[in-house]
Formats: structure tokens, C-alpha cells, sequence
């Protein structure tokens, strides 16, 4: 299956937790990781105390599980203007990096792995919620 990690699953991922490590280790054939999440991670160990560390673990785990990075290009910004229209349409609001990680999402036509629900009103892509996964 083609996976596509939120910043929550990254995370949940890099801590060990087993449900997560488990789906992964299951059903990811091919993962991605979005630009967007590379720079909430940045951001997140920047403002903690072991950035240095945290950055390495990350670039293990992307060589571990031979993650893509999806960037943001021309094909992305497009994907972004279609989701955040049909969000506006329908009166749904989501934070705006997420709305850019969908768009990853749609790109790489995975499936978004997350821990968030309101990807759930993504018509373009498809999402599994971690937590009512059983594996």
C-alpha cells in the first residue's frame, strides 16, 4: 500500500508506538512524507531541547523505511487550489498545512495516514484514521 505520513504518525513512529510501528511495518510498501511535515517536524524540534538528536533519528528513519519526500510543486499547488475550493464549497474548515498536505497526499496518490478526522472531509484523497485501525 502506498502511505502517506501525517506529522502525528511520523512522530507516534519515531516514539515507537506500536500500532503505528506495526502499520507500517504491514502495509507500507511504498511511503511518502510530505515537504509540509518535514518543516512542522523541523519546527517542532527547533522549539524543544533535542534538536539535533531529532533531526537524526529523522533521516534514519526516512533511509529505514526508504521514504519519498513529496515536494511542493506546480502539479501540488494545483491539487492545493482544488482541495481548499471544495473545503470552501462544502463550509469545512481545516488548518491550512494540512490543506497542503492533502495535496502531497493527492499527488502521490497514496493513502494519508493520520491521526486527525477532519482529513476525513477530503473528498480527493483517502485517509486511515490510526486509532480505528485494527491491525
Amino acid at each position: 500500500m502506498k502511505l502517506v505520513l501525517d506529522t502525528n504518525i511520523y512522530s507516534d513512529y519515531a516514539e515507537g508506538l506500536p500500532a503505528v510501528v506495526d502499520f507500517l511495518a504491514i502495509h507500507g510498501e511504498d511511503i511518502f512524507l510530505p515537504a509540509i511535515v518535514l518543516g512542522e517536524l523541523s519546527y517542532g524540534f527547533m522549539k524543544g531541547s533535542r534538536q539535533r538528536f531529532n533531526e537524526r533519528k529523522l533521516q534514519k528513519v526516512i533511509k529505514k523505511l526508504q521514504i519519498e519526500i513529496i515536494e511542493i510543486n506546480h502539479n501540488v499547488a494545483r491539487k492545493y487550489g482544488i482541495i481548499y475550493l471544495s473545503l470552501v464549497k462544502k463550509g469545512a474548515k481545516m488548518p491550512i498545512n494540512d490543506v497542503w498536505i492533502a495535496a502531497c497526499c493527492m499527488e502521490a496518490g497514496g493513502t494519508l495516514i493520520t491521526k486527525d478526522r477532519h482529513f476525513q472531509r477530503v473528498d480527493q484523497i483517502e485517509t486511515i484514521c490510526i486509532e480505528q485501525v485494527i491491525i
